[in-house]
C-alpha cells in the first residue's frame, strides 16, 4: 500500500506563490514517476508537472517558467513550487505516484485546494 498526503494549498493573490508538498509512505521506489495534476470544477483533470527518477521533468505549457517540481528521495516527498500564480491556476491539486515495479499503481492523494483570487 502506498499513501500520498498533500499539503501547502491555500488562498493567495494573483502574482503570489505557494509551495505544495506530497509526502509518500509505504513501499516507494526511487525509480518512479511522481507528479502533480489539477482539476477545476466542471473541468477535466490535467497534468501540471511530473518528475521521473528524480531527474527528468515535464511541465504543462501553461505553467512552464512559473512552476518547478522537485523530489527528495530521502524523504519520499515531491514538491511543487508555484510562482506568479494566476486565477486560472485555481483548482484542486492532486499528487500522483507510479512505478513499473508496483503493478497496483498509480496512486493518488486526496488533493489540496489552491485558490488564486484578489
Amino acid at each position: 500500500q502506498v499513501q500520498l498526503v498533500e499539503s501547502g494549498g491555500g488562498l493567495v493573490q494573483p502574482g503570489g506563490s505557494l509551495r505544495l508538498s506530497c509526502a509518500a509512505s509505504g513501499k516507494i521506489f526511487s525509480i518512479s514517476t511522481m507528479g502533480w495534476y489539477r482539476q477545476a470544477p466542471g473541468k477535466q483533470r490535467e497534468l501540471v508537472a511530473a518528475i521521473t527518477n528524480g531527474v527528468s521533468t515535464n511541465y504543462a505549457d501553461s505553467v512552464k517558467g512559473r512552476f518547478t517540481i522537485s523530489r527528495d528521495n530521502t524523504k519520499n516527498t515531491v514538491y511543487l513550487q508555484m510562482n506568479s500564480l494566476k486565477p486560472e491556476d485555481t483548482a484542486v491539486y492532486y499528487c500522483n505516484y507510479d512505478s513499473r515495479f508496483n503493478s497496483k499503481g498509480p496512486y493518488w492523494g486526496q488533493g489540496t485546494q489552491v485558490t488564486v483570487s484578489s
